[in-house]
This record gives structure tokens, sequence and C-alpha cells, in this order.
């Protein structure tokens, strides 16, 4: 994976930042402030062992489901590595002036969806309490480092398609569950998700128009190398083949619910005048396109209707998680 050039970095952060402002200011406009207090069934709680002499965990505290259980914890612990994520797309996008308050206030808005996620399941006993801590402290241990380091165009790219899925993954877990207040928590956060990556959509679709080739390089970089965040949570693929197999998070949601549509909104394969660099990076999001959908070619016009098939156990496991999906690999986690 070829690195964009800096000069072209360093004037499309300049450029952009007019674009930061009115997304900011558009977000805020339409995004809805709650608090996530409101949304754990606090009535349902109790003392848990140790300083407050309360009762040890059970499973048979918890009324979710085994499957709903691993995704909220995948999801949770995702969602945990928020430092980590502030850090890295501090650095890609710098903090001054519009970028750095959008910055704050994306992070500012993440941040309660670990809160949320972490009382429901603490009020609730959804999960093991000790096991969840343990997990936390392993994970957040080693942190978070993007493959994109110091590289905003490979950063928003990725993120817009994170965010998605991320939204989806929180939808469907809420209604495997089958507990409706789980539910509407979930859907609470994933409206914040899909805000967050209509954001991010919005500010590729401009590098777009400033600068086609260089951000069509992101787009296939970050498509044939695509690996969420959560990759590295103990346990990830195991849980991540159950969870595709509860129609949670798969291959045939991520081509069709998180790649096709963003595609289709930034326009990619309607973009008229590239060069013939820009060609080449279009064709490549193509070939990962065809690839990841186990098709013998890319039908680019036609992306909105097509229907991926996975071919194996591998890739199921490499398409789904807490945030997201590695295309026709392996994963690449434990």
């Amino acid at each position: 994976m070829a690195s964009i050039d800096p000069a072209i970095q360093t004037r499309l952060i300049r450029d952009l930042e007019p674009v930061v402002a009115v997304e900011l200011e558009r977000h805020i406009s339409i995004a809805k402030d709650w608090y996530p207090h409101e949304y754990v069934p606090w009535s349902e709680g109790r003392n848990f062992p140790g300083p407050l002499n309360g009762d040890a965990w059970e499973a048979k505290d918890s009324k979710l489901t085994s499957i709903a259980q691993d995704s909220l914890v995948i999801n949770l612990l995702t969602e945990d590595n928020l430092p980590s994520y502030h850090t890295e797309i501090a650095i890609a996008m710098g903090q001054d002036g519009a970028w750095g308050q959008w910055i704050n206030r994306w992070t500012a808005e993440e941040a309660r969806h670990g809160i949320v996620l972490r009382d429901y399941l603490m009020a609730t006993r959804g999960v093991n309490p000790n096991e969840l801590e343990d997990l936390r402290m392993a994970h957040m241990s080693v942190g978070y480092q993007t493959p994109y380091e110091d590289d905003m165009l490979h950063t928003v790219a990725y993120v817009t398609f994170q965010e998605l899925a991320t939204r989806i993954s929180h939808r469907n877990t809420g209604k495997i569950s089958a507990d409706p207040i789980c539910e509407g928590m979930l859907t609470r956060v994933a409206l914040d998700e899909n805000l967050h990556m209509l954001f991010y959509r919005n500010l590729l679709g401009a590098s777009l128009a400033l600068e086609p080739e260089a951000t069509l390089e992101a787009i296939a970089d970050v498509l044939e190398n695509f690996a969420m965040p959560g990759y590295g949570i103990p346990g990830f693929a195991r849980k991540s083949v159950q969870i595709a197999l509860a129609g949670i998070y798969d291959l045939d949601l991520h081509l069709n619910e998180v790649v096709a549509p963003v595609l289709r909104a930034w326009g990619v394969f309607e973009l008229t005048g590239l060069t013939g660099e820009g060609e080449r990076q279009r064709a490549r999001i193509a070939a990962a396109w065809a690839s990841s959908a186990g098709r013998s070619g890319p039908s680019p016009t036609s992306i909105s209707d097509q229907s991926g098939r996975w071919a194996s156990a591998a890739m199921v496991a490499s398409s789904v998680g807490g945030k997201g999906v590695k295309p026709s690999k392996a994963p690449a986690g434990v």
C-alpha cells in the first residue's frame, strides 16, 4: 500500500476545512443530545461481591442469549479503545480549527456508547463482570494503531465504512437480544453511528471532487485491507463466526449494506474525466468488490443489487465483528 503524497494531504486538509465546518454545523443541527443513564434499567441492579458484599454473578442472572452476550461484549470492547481512536484521528487530521472541533465532538459522542453499554450490562447482570473487566484491561493495554498513520485520506475512507458497519452491528445485536430495553438502547447508539458515517462520507465526497485520483487510491487501499479495530479482542475470530451465523454481521451485510451504498453515494463508478491513474484506482475498487463477493468479474454499474456469498468459514470470520471486515482474507484476530 503506497502512501498518498504528503503535499496532497496537506493541501486537502487546508482546502477541506470549510467543508468540515459546514458538515460540523449540519451535524450539530440534527444530532439530538441523549443521556446514557436514561437507557439503563437501574432498578434491576444489585451489588456484586467485594467491598459491598453483594451477590456473585451467575450465568442464570443474564436474560440475554449467548450470541447476544458475545456481540455486546465485542461491541463494547471495541468502543472502549476510544482513547486510541481519538489519538490516531487527531494525528491524521490535526486539531486546528474546524478539524479539531469535529474530532472533539465526535469523541464526546462516541464516549456515550461505551458508558451506556457497560452500565446496561452491569445493571442487568448481562455478562460476567469479572471476565468483562479482564478483557477490557487486556484489550486496552494493547491499544489500537491504525495502518494509516498520519494519513487523512485513508483515515476518512476507513472510518466511513467502519461507522456504517458499527451501526448495523449495533442495530442487529439489539434485534436478536430478546430484550426491548437492549434493543432501544442499541437503536439509540446506532443513530449516532449513522450520523458520524454521514459526516465522513460527505467529507470524502468533497475530497473526490478536489483530488479524485488520490481519493480513489485511498478507497481502494481500504477495501483491499479492511479490518475493524476490534479484531485484536481475545476470542474475536470464534465469536465473529457465531455473530455471522446469527445474521448480526456477515459478508452479505458488509457488501450490500455498507460497501455498496457508500460507493454509490460517492458516485465512484460515475466519475468522468479521470486520468489513467484514476481509472486504474477505480478498477482496483471494482476488483476488490468482485473478489469479496466471489464473482468472476466486477459489475460496477449494478453494484446496488449484488448479493455476495462467502466461500468459507474463514471468510465469514473475517467479515464480522464489533466494527468490521477484511474482505476475502482470513481474520487477523485470535
